[in-house]
């Protein structure tokens, strides 16, 4: 039996991170995990791309057109969305949480959740605290893991489906 598993070396590898001004008491602490992973594994500072947004809701946006850009390996995502007196909470959370799952489908590319959603102040400082808890560094792990693996699994063109392959390549069988 073959198993492909990812590894946590980011040599060579390109890195996008979209994180939240918004509770950037929080979000500060999260991009610190992240940068800290990412460069202990051997990325470069060259090959790490950081878009500053709003606020959590506007990470997919940014996400996707990063993920779809071509320039990246992974696309990193940090945020803190921290609950409140109204149900603002249940929908930032939602359509953060959709739009980055969506992004990397559509990109085909690893879009890593690191937005935080707590019920408060102490539980967001709790998981962007301590590097063996910070949720930022875990995303940066999850972010170079994942980038190792789809590189192990890219397909040949021999090894892609007949129509799949026609699909790519735009040729047809011979009849």
């Amino acid at each position: 039996m073959k198993t492909l598993e990812g590894q946590i070396e980011a040599a060579g590898f390109r890195f996008g991170i979209v994180v939240s001004r918004f509770n950037e008491f929080v979000t500060s602490r999260l991009l610190a995990g992240a940068l800290d992973v990412l460069t202990k594994a051997g990325a470069s500072q060259e090959a790490i791309e950081v878009a500053r947004v709003p606020g959590a809701f506007e990470i997919p946006l940014v996400a996707r057109r990063m993920a779809r850009s071509g320039r990246f390996d992974a696309v990193i995502c940090l945020g803190a969305v921290i609950r409140g007196e109204t149900p603002h909470f249940e929908y930032i959370s939602a359509e953060a949480s959709r739009g980055i799952a969506q992004a990397a489908w559509e990109a085909d590319l690893p879009v890593v959740f690191g937005v935080l959603t707590t019920e408060n102040v102490e539980q967001a400082l709790e998981r962007a605290g301590a590097p063996e808890r910070n949720k930022g560094a875990e995303a940066a792990r999850t972010a170079i893991e994942m980038a190792t693996l789809l590189r192990a699994l890219k397909t040949t063109k021999k090894g892609l489906h007949r129509s799949l392959r026609r699909r790519i390549t735009g040729t047809r069988r011979k009849r």
